[in-house]
């Protein structure tokens, strides 16, 4: 198929210029100043290129599809939470060319037998590039290694999400192999000895209303012992959702002194504090929303580069999970679907944060650690995204592609819709009357 892009706004690091994009058989074939820039010709035969379908963009922003290296598609061993196929195509939606889905299914990929299980379904349903995780220790129980040799071809990395790695020996040795084997190791860092049965943070919202809650420390204390084993193997260490600012200053000091990390936050923790906290489960994720302090720390990190990516932890459940209020409700949240306008409308608009800057944390910086995601360029695979970012919509978890319905934006209106994504230069989203 053929596509030819009229009408918009290119994102480059020197601003918006106008453009129009013509695609063919997958690729950016040729990328030409639209005709509203000054001196500007029609690209490559125009309108009249053969075959070619035009979309008006009407001054929608192109920018590289996004990638999330950190979400949960469920599949296989929990279809009724989430699907690849429904997983897929929220990513879509909400601009992301590549997703990077976690261990944590039924079976555990921790053996190339386990894993192809999911490469499977991968390879049949996904309506974006999928790279999945395997595991770091057999059934992610943190006792004995998988077999991460056998693995490491077909994955972006290894983690045991959902779970901290209780073992500093068993850590070691994990990433001692990881190094070996040229691969990522991405840890959910938490100190099970330090959670005391806590389910939201340890601080204003929880004392006020009689929670139990889950500190700092259980955060911050494992990712400081990881990045001791880390320096020592050199192994490229990465980081899982962020939320504390121990945990932003001690990966800033490592990165000064040379250790190989990196690390991401979610919008959640960037946009919350615990003071936004309800009494209901779409406020409920692991690690928890926290202080304001903390928040502020967070916002730091991504403006002096201390933070690299921001990924959503999309994690969806069913509605009865969600529906037992703080205490007893699942952990985790859905956020393909709100993670760019979300940053946009609370970062972005006010100026918090250069439009540029976003760019680089769901785009340009996971491409180069993990080493997926596609810059803007002619002969590149046409895997883009488009979003009016003069637009508002209400959020309504109603409207989702995924199944999941628990999110904290929900009723919030936000800038930013995504109008357009395409993957290998198919359409995988159009809105409505783009």
């Amino acid at each position: 198929m053929k596509y030819l892009l009229k009408n918009g706004l290119l994102f480059a690091k020197d601003g918006l210029r106008p453009v129009d994009i013509s695609i063919a058989e997958g690729r950016i074939v040729s990328i030409a100043g639209g005709l509203d820039a000054p001196g500007a010709v029609s690209i490559a035969g125009g309108l009249d290129a053969p075959g070619a379908v035009s979309i008006d963009l009407h001054h929608a922003v192109v920018f590289p599809g996004f990638v999330d290296v950190h979400v949960h598609l469920r599949e296989p061993g929990f279809s009724y939470k989430e699907t690849v196929r429904t997983g897929t195509l929220s990513a879509a939606r909400g601009g992301y060319a590549h997703v990077c889905p976690m261990p944590n299914l039924n079976p555990v990929p921790d053996s190339l037998e386990t894993l192809n299980v999911q490469r499977e379904i991968i390879a049949r349903d996904a309506a974006v590039h999928v790279h999945p995780y395997g595991a770091i220790t057999r059934g992610e129980k943190g006792e004995t290694l998988a077999d991460l040799e056998a693995m490491a071809p077909y994955v972006a990395g290894f983690s045991d999400d959902g779970r901290g790695v209780q073992s500093g020996d068993m850590m070691r040795a994990a990433m001692a192999e990881a190094r070996r084997l040229g691969k990522i190791i991405a840890a959910h860092c938490e100190d099970n000895s330090l959670l005391n049965g806590g389910y939201i943070h340890d601080g204003e919202y929880a004392r006020a209303h009689g929670h139990r809650g889950i500190c700092s420390e259980s955060e911050w204390s494992q990712i400081a012992r990881d990045l001791e084993l880390a320096a020592e193997t050199g192994c490229a260490y990465h980081v899982c959702h962020i939320s504390t600012r121990e945990s932003v200053d001690l990966i800033r000091k490592a990165k000064a002194r040379g250790v190989d990390v990196t690390c991401e936050t979610g919008p959640h923790y960037l946009v919350f504090c615990d003071r936004d906290l309800q009494e209901d489960g779409r406020f409920k994720m692991n690690p928890p929303i926290r202080s304001g302090e903390d928040r502020a720390a967070l916002l730091s990190g991504l403006l002096d580069g201390t933070i690299d990516m921001i990924a959503t932890d999309h994690a969806p459940h069913a509605a009865e999970e969600k529906s037992r209020g703080l205490e007893k409700s699942a952990m985790g949240v859905v956020g393909l679907e709100t993670a760019f306008a979300a940053v946009y409308t609370h970062l972005v608009k006010p100026g918090i944060l250069p439009l540029e800057r976003l760019v680089e944390l769901l785009h340009d910086n996971a491409a180069k650690r993990f080493g997926f995601g596609t810059p803007l360029a002619e002969g590149q695979p046409a895997d883009l995204t488009v979003f009016d970012l003069d637009k508002s919509f209400v959020v309504d978890p109603e409207r989702f592609q995924t199944m999941g319905r628990a999110t904290p934006f929900a009723g919030m209106e936000l800038y930013g819709i995504c109008k357009l994504t395409m993957v290998d230069g198919k359409i995988v989203w159009q809105e409505e009357n783009l």
